[in-house]
């Protein structure tokens, strides 16, 4: 039996240009799952027999990404193990293989998820999960301490109140730079992040020089990192680096999730063997091969991942 990664590369394989869509639906907006209640479910408070999930699209494109990623290479669902647990990996790999879609969703919201990250109420026989709000919120978050980076730097005043200081962030939020300089803005916001710099001790009163060291991973280099791109405006996005260079470690553009305001809905796009694809899970026809890369306007989130080391 063929996995579903196997099956979306059989049909870019055997793509005809009247037909770039997948065979069937994957990760279809929302889900329900129906709860097999036995004799003790009567006795429960308050009672329902199904879960209804809404608003899912907060989570579906990341999860979708992260399915394609863990089928990248065959030793990062043992990387990811150590981060999300080896029991999460090989179910979720399981689910998705199996089209247990709704369920694959609920195992993110149950495992990885806050209860207040999400609104929850029993409509009459229905326990309605409503994930409604921002998917760097809903996923990113969620990542543990997979891309957890820390930065030192020593002030070259001795007088100074916080001569060594420790910057320690748990996910990768790169701002647009305040003056618009000529090359690529994406590549030097990264830059700007990760690289050693040497700069004015913004300490009251202090004139020193505040030496700053190459920002490095916590745990290692992780498998993949997202980009919260989400403060970044539409033309400022005219390239998007297909690679970037992060803390002596090459990573490669791996796809992206796309956020369309007036509908407040996000999908995503990915990459397999060089060939772009478009997952929406609000459309019937919610997995589609492109002609071309997609145009990176909408952007919420960039997703590399590490070069294979040769």
């Amino acid at each position: 039996m063929k996995t579903l990664f196997e099956e979306i590369k059989a049909s870019i394989k055997n793509n005809y240009n009247q037909d770039r869509s997948f065979w069937r639906p994957v990760l279809p907006w929302g889900g329900v799952f129906t709860i097999k209640a036995g004799r003790k479910a009567v006795s429960c408070t308050p009672l329902y027999v199904e879960i209804r999930l809404k608003n899912t699209c907060t989570i579906d494109g990341f999860l979708m990404l992260l399915y394609v990623i863990l089928n990248e290479n065959e030793n990062f669902p043992r990387e990811l193990s150590l981060h999300f647990g080896r029991e999460f990996i090989d179910c979720f790999l399981y689910l998705m293989d199996t089209y247990s879609f709704t369920t694959v969703k609920l195992l993110w919201i149950w495992d990885k998820m806050e209860k207040q990250q999400y609104k929850s109420e029993v409509h009459k026989a229905s326990l309605v999960i409503d994930l409604f709000g921002n998917e760097h919120d809903n996923f990113t978050k969620n990542l543990e301490n997979l891309m957890s980076t820390i930065q030192e730097s020593y002030c070259s005043n001795w007088r100074c109140p916080t001569r060594v200081q420790e910057d320690q962030q748990r996910s990768i939020n790169i701002n647009p730079p305040q003056e618009i300089p000529h090359g690529n803005l994406i590549r030097l916001a990264v830059d700007e992040l990760f690289c050693s710099k040497i700069e004015l001790c913004e300490e009251h009163g202090c004139g020193g020089l505040r030496e700053f060291s190459q920002r490095v991973f916590c745990h290692g280099a992780p498998p993949f990192v997202v980009l919260n791109m989400q403060h970044w405006k539409s033309e400022d996005l005219a390239y998007v680096p297909y690679y970037l260079d992060l803390s002596d470690h090459k990573y490669l553009l791996e796809g992206a999730t796309l956020f369309n305001k007036e509908e407040h809905h996000y999908s995503a796009a990915f990459q397999i063997d060089g060939h772009w694809m478009h997952y929406d899970g609000l459309r019937n026809v919610n997995l589609i091969l492109l002609n071309k890369p997609p145009e990176f306007l909408l952007l919420s989130s960039l997703v590399y991942i590490r070069a294979t080391e040769k």
